[in-house]
């Protein structure tokens, strides 16, 4: 049975916001009964972009960009907290909030722990992202993946182990935004962001960028490695909260420098010298 759902790699979205224009093209001004009444013009983001701010002054400051569509949520909690089965889910597990009977609903808005539903004032209903049922009930793909100008959004079949949704799944890259609410989604992501090490090295002789200095971030079996680039900076990203990692700097001709780092957010080593 088709179970249709959404990866997104954050890796290749660059924060252009195509994916919400779009959406917004599609439906504002527009219903396709019965699965969506016409999307207001301001005020709703079926194709939320949320931005994150990274990063501390003059570390790795960056900009991170999450597309934030309806979640597809199984055992959705807006299902729950409809009356007269206004918002029910589909076969295919695309959750439909029904323009009809969800008039004077504004509850569904609440009930959303990713606030993706959203409240039509004009025509008193609760509405969200339908995953473009209008469009794949015709063979095409949602707007927001047509839009997308470098494939960060993948959409189809999660059942299909052929199709890219379901291998990007099978390769444990993709994740469930804010896992910590116990929800199975249909929306998944490649490369959230977490939180981050930082830092620059110099060379404590000559004073200058340790560049090409090697470093190693350790804990348990995760391994990961870095080169510090010409002006001695290095990065690693996507590291667990409440971990304590091993951090290791080395180049030749120089005393290894060797530290543990606890991670509750984004940390900042600031400048490490290496001495001879």
């Amino acid at each position: 049975m088709t179970r249709y759902g959404m990866v997104v790699n954050l890796e290749r979205c660059n924060g252009c916001y195509n994916c919400l224009v779009a959406c917004k093209d599609e439906h504002v001004g527009n219903a396709y009964p019965p699965y969506s009444a016409p999307q207001p013009n301001t005020g709703q983001f079926w194709m939320a972009i949320k931005e994150r701010e990274r990063g501390q002054y003059p570390y790795a400051v960056k900009v991170s960009f999450t597309p934030t569509p309806c979640m597809g949520c199984r055992d959705a909690p807006c299902v729950k907290a409809s009356a007269d089965g206004a918002v029910y889910a589909r076969p295919d597990g695309v959750v439909v909030i029904d323009p009809a009977k969800a008039k004077g609903q504004k509850q569904l808005v609440d009930s959303c722990p990713y606030g993706a539903i959203f409240w039509n004032q004009e025509l008193e209903v609760a509405q969200k992202c339908t995953f473009c049922l209008q469009r794949v009930e015709k063979g095409t793909v949602p707007r927001c993946v047509e839009s997308c100008p470098t494939d960060a959004i993948a959409f189809g079949d999660m059942d299909d182990p052929n199709s890219e949704v379901a291998k990007l799944v099978a390769s444990g890259r993709a994740e469930t935004l804010s896992p910590e609410l116990g929800i199975d989604t249909a929306v998944r992501y490649i490369d959230l962001p977490k939180a981050m090490i930082a830092g620059s090295v110099y060379l404590t002789d000559v004073d200058e960028c340790a560049a090409g200095a090697q470093v190693t971030l350790t804990e348990g079996s995760d391994v990961r490695k870095a080169t510090a680039n010409a002006y001695g900076d290095f990065e690693f990203d996507r590291l667990l909260p409440g971990k304590t990692y091993a951090l290791k700097i080395e180049r030749q001709g120089y005393s290894a420098f060797s530290q543990s780092v606890a991670i509750q957010g984004d940390t900042f080593l600031g400048d490490i010298g290496l001495k001879k």
